[in-house]
């Protein structure tokens, strides 16, 4: 029964809710990746930049950036009729790392979204999530105006196992984030059931 109607033949699904972590540097498109995706208003956590950040706040390659996310941003979207994702989009500067703990808590994995041109700052988010056993997908962000990069370069530069997925995304476009999602999906879900097996073995 939905708002008195009630389809015949169709038995209703509990959909499987899941909490996936939107991660990366200072910059990168965390905020862009969970608006563009999600299917209800994002919660965003924004503020301007100003004047007594700047020392800490390293703009370089985004000097267009006049605000950042604070603590965190929240968006959803049905990847099926029984498959729910909540994103979490985790702020990117070093002093609100404080929050990570919180919002790691009860994921099931993680996108780490990074950008060529400071490929540097999303070590420290890949190192976050394997010391931590969370699985994660790296997003590789097209800007506009960047070098283009095969995934395998990305890999490389970045030392991952060859089971983390890398895929190029575009943060702006729903359809190519979603590609990311569900990579990130497919790699928790192989992860756990890796697990469980060296357990029950």
């Amino acid at each position: 029964m939905a708002f008195g109607r009630f389809e015949r033949g169709k038995p209703q699904v509990e959909p499987v809710t899941l909490k996936i972590l939107v991660a990366g540097g200072f910059g990168v498109g965390k905020t862009t990746c969970v608006g563009a995706v999600s299917e209800i208003r994002p919660l965003r956590t924004e503020e301007l930049l100003t004047e007594a950040g700047r020392p800490v706040d390293d703009t370089t390659g985004v000097e267009q950036k006049h605000t950042t996310t604070v603590a965190m941003d929240f968006g959803r979207i049905t990847l099926r009729e029984d498959l729910v994702l909540y994103l979490f989009g985790t702020p990117g500067q070093d002093r609100f790392w404080f929050l990570w703990d919180e919002l790691a808590t009860g994921a099931l994995g993680a996108v780490v979204l990074v950008d060529t041109r400071r490929l540097e700052d999303c070590f420290a988010a890949v190192d976050y999530f394997e010391r931590r056993s969370i699985p994660f997908a790296i997003g590789v962000n097209c800007f506009d105006g960047a070098a283009r990069h095969s995934t395998e370069d990305v890999r490389r530069a970045l030392d991952l196992d060859t089971e983390v997925p890398v895929v190029l995304c575009d943060a702006r476009e729903r359809e190519s984030v979603k590609e990311v999602l569900v990579a990130v999906v497919r790699h928790a879900m192989t992860y756990a059931a890796d697990r469980e097996r060296s357990v029950t073995t």
